[in-house]
């Protein structure tokens, strides 16, 4: 799919006549046109006869090697100075015009209005040309017709002049046009604050060892950066070096910092809080995680939601149904007996009311609102259509490992018979220092290092257990079932380790001298976020069902303590698939997965959603990515989605109404003057794009919002600290006091800045510096 940019559109009957023209090039299948971003993407098709279709169309157009949303300041301006001129040379022609003054000066004031405003005629009578009439031929022709008419009047020596009419509609259009790009704009703002994080430098280590600021668009896979407190990580990548607190709320949307030690991934755009870390660089350009999320935001601002689809119809015949509305308007006044001065006024006014922008908004601005709202929160939606589809789901299914659970076992019960309870973890792990199994790795995380002893004539037996010697008794460890297989085991301590394994946890017995000596119950355990998140998503009115590979016990275990009443255990990948297909009957299903066996589900759900910690391939499956992969934002995009949802029916409805009630009343139901029609036409589209920007106040999580206490700011000076392992032990003094959010230290600058609660003196801060061994003034 390529993208192009498109120049020269300015309602929705222009990206209607582009998205017709382009349709009807030789081997496009698809084009989708966005008035809002001035871009549009097609499947098919040469780029060369899709741009001279653009041209033959009357717009402009040109492949786009790297699509961002352009700022609308500079087009702003240029309104904002076309409008200044309008009012200062029609205050005179009102004065004049009321005092009944000498026409021809009026005729004058008049036409320098049209002349600075000229840039309405020419789009205008473009669009005839190429016989797609567009707003501004709406404008131009109803002010084009009361100067033209009022010149005649003159000439013949008439004083029915309408000449302020049309100075007035051609401002009144340009105060509308001048909103609608300042509300247009506040509408990317989202987008705009994201492209502004991508770092400009970087500092890299070159092969002397030197550190050198270079372009960050030149740092290369592989290269050596480091980055300071206070600076944004350049590239991603991985920390070979240091340990840090990284404010990763640009990526996951999440305000707290998240603590960063040697091997730990840091993200292009989020900034390095406190120490000093070498980094390698992993992924650059295009592939890192921002422009990955940026990329998604852009194209779901560039495509097309299904509930456009009417608009659209509506937009591609309005401008020439309102021209024949006004044609006719005119004929019947005349029949009836009206004089031509009322009857062309009457059809200038259905000309200038008419707004056709509104309708050609009213789904896009929410949808890029909607899209950077979720973005700033790590729910990226790839495309309109998943934003809307989102709202309208029925039933979600989970898969359980890495998605409702966390993905990696965790020692859950420590059970010791006979001995103390670090003797028996200190034991195990000994024992399972060795083994490179997953259950292994979940004992030996329970334990300090330094704490185990030293093991001989270590063995691993088929069937699951091991065996080694320790302080010249042997100890061994392993399921029910290997133990049983070479000792007798006490039916009370079988029954425990059935009852662990009834709770969906993997029990492990560990023997001294082919006495048991306790039992380890080990187990994937449920993300933090999982029980409330799921509760809430069901007070939605949405089923709830988890789909796994895992065995039927362990799963309704897991799904029990998760509240999940519906359980498919046992499932293979292909399998997955059909049972989202078969719930896909009953309504919109959505698929929550990470792993590649999640895949074939996520592409047969109506939505998938892929958690960010998920593989490649999960995520390319998947039209909705959750960056801080927790089910609470699997919440919150059902939340958003129904919100925007909400909120484009509100705006389809305003441009519909607002056309078939003010097209009859400006045609003679309520006969007005045609700038009061010209006002209400300006207002037309900045009320829907201002209703659209009512989303960035929507609470996304529902969760009531607590007051926060008042914090303040500390600095102390502190003498001592001499690298980046000092500062970490100042900081962690500090953060254990009660009352104390955050301390960010810094060896270079010697001192730490401590955030904290007015009832935290700068005394007890102080004294945590001294007994961390630093000296603090």
């Amino acid at each position: 799919m390529e993208k192009y940019d498109v120049t020269g559109m300015h309602c929705a009957a222009c990206s209607a006549a582009v998205e017709r023209a382009v349709s009807k090039v030789d081997g496009v299948s698809s084009v989708t046109v966005s008035l809002l971003t001035n871009s549009m993407t097609v499947e098919g098709g040469s780029a060369e006869d899709i741009v001279t279709a653009v041209k033959s169309a009357g717009y402009g157009a040109k492949p786009a090697n790297e699509t961002r949303i352009k700022t609308s300041r500079k087009e702003s301006f240029k309104i904002l100075i076309r409008l200044i001129i309008s009012v200062c040379l029609l205050v005179p022609l009102m004065i004049i015009s009321m005092r009944g003054m000498n026409g021809y000066v009026q005729a004058a004031l008049s036409l320098a209005v049209i002349i600075v405003n000229f840039r309405f005629y020419i789009n205008g009578f473009k669009g005839v040309i190429h016989l797609a009439p567009n707003m501004d031929t709406l404008v131009a022709m109803g002010s084009g017709t009361a100067f033209c008419y009022s010149v005649y009047v003159l000439l013949t020596g008439g004083n029915e002049f309408y000449f302020e009419s049309a100075a007035m509609i051609l401002t009144l259009i340009t105060v509308g046009k001048l909103l609608e790009s300042y509300s247009k704009g506040r509408t990317t703002d989202a987008l705009k604050e994201l492209i502004e994080l991508t770092p400009k430098t970087a500092t890299v280590i070159d092969e002397n060892g030197n550190e050198k600021t270079i372009a960050a668009a030149k740092v290369q896979v592989g290269d050596i950066f480091v980055v300071r407190p206070g600076e944004a990580i350049p590239v991603d990548g991985t920390i070979l070096e240091g340990s840090t607190s990284i404010n990763e709320a640009a990526i996951t949307g999440e305000s707290i910092p998240a603590d960063k030690d040697e091997g730990g991934k840091v993200s292009a755009g989020t900034i390095n809080l406190t120490g000093f870390i070498k980094c390698r660089a992993d992924a650059v350009l295009e592939d890192t995680t921002l422009s990955q999320i940026i990329k998604m935001v852009e194209n779901a601002a560039a495509t097309k939601a299904p509930a456009q689809k009417l608009a659209d119809k509506v937009s591609g015949i309005f401008v020439p149904v309102v021209l024949g509305i006004a044609v006719i308007t005119f004929v019947i006044w005349l029949i009836i007996g009206e004089t031509v001065g009322f009857a062309i006024a009457r059809g200038i006014s259905v000309l200038v009311i008419s707004c056709p922008c509104a309708l050609g908004l009213a789904t896009p601005v929410a949808i890029m609102v909607g899209s950077g709202v979720g973005a700033r929160h790590g729910i990226l939606f790839k495309t309109a259509e998943a934003l809307e589809e989102a709202g309208k789901i029925k039933t979600i299914a989970f898969d359980k490992t890495g998605t409702v659970t966390k993905g990696e076992p965790r020692v859950t019960d420590i059970i010791p018979l006979g001995i103390s309870k670090d003797e028996l973890i200190t034991y195990a792990a000994s024992l399972e220092a060795k083994s490179e199994h997953p259950l292994a790795k979940a004992v030996m995380a329970e334990v300090a290092i330094d704490t185990l002893k030293e093991t001989t004539d270590f063995e691993i037996y088929p069937g699951g257990g091991l065996a080694c010697t320790l302080d010249g008794s042997r100890i061994t460890g392993g399921s029910l079932k290997f133990i049983s297989s070479r000792m007798s085991v006490d039916e009370s301590i079988a029954y425990t380790a059935g009852v662990l394994s009834e709770q969906g946890k993997t029990p492990l017995l560990f023997t001294k001298d082919d006495k048991v000596i306790g039992i380890i119950g080990v187990a994937d355990t449920l993300k933090d976020d999982s029980t409330a998140s799921i509760e809430k998503i069901r007070k939605l009115g949405v089923d709830v069902v988890m789909i796994t590979g895992d065995n039927e016990k362990t799963a309704k275990a897991v799904a029990e303590a998760a509240g999940i009443d519906k359980v498919y255990a046992g499932v293979l990948p292909n399998e997955k698939a059909e049972i989202i297909q078969e719930l896909s009957k009953n309504g919109h299903t959505a698929m929550v997965g990470d792993g590649i066996n999640d895949a074939p589900a996520l592409t047969s759900a109506n939505v998938g959603i892929a958690v960010g910690a998920g593989t490649d391939v999960a995520i390319d499956s998947a039209q909705i990515v959750l960056t801080n992969s927790g089910l609470r934002d699997v919440l919150g995009a059902v939340r958003l989605s129904r919100a925007t949802l909400m909120n484009i029916r509100e705006n389809l409805f305003w441009a519909f109404i607002y056309n078939i009630i003010c097209i009859p009343l400006a045609a003679g139901v309520l006969p007005m003057d045609p700038m009061y029609g010209a006002a209400a036409m300006s207002l037309s589209s900045f009320c829907v794009v201002m209703n659209a920007l009512r989303l960035n106040l929507f609470n996304v999580y529902g969760e009531k919002k607590r007051k926060e206490k008042k914090n303040m700011e500390i600095t102390i000076n502190v003498k001592g600290m001499m690298c980046g392992h000092c500062e970490a032990r100042v900081k962690d003094a500090l953060e254990k006091i009660p009352g104390v959010s955050s301390a960010a230290a810094s060896h270079e600058k010697g001192t730490v800045v401590v955030n904290c609660a007015e009832s935290v003196s700068a005394d007890i801060l102080k004294a945590a510096i001294t007994a961390a061994g630093y000296e603090a003034e």
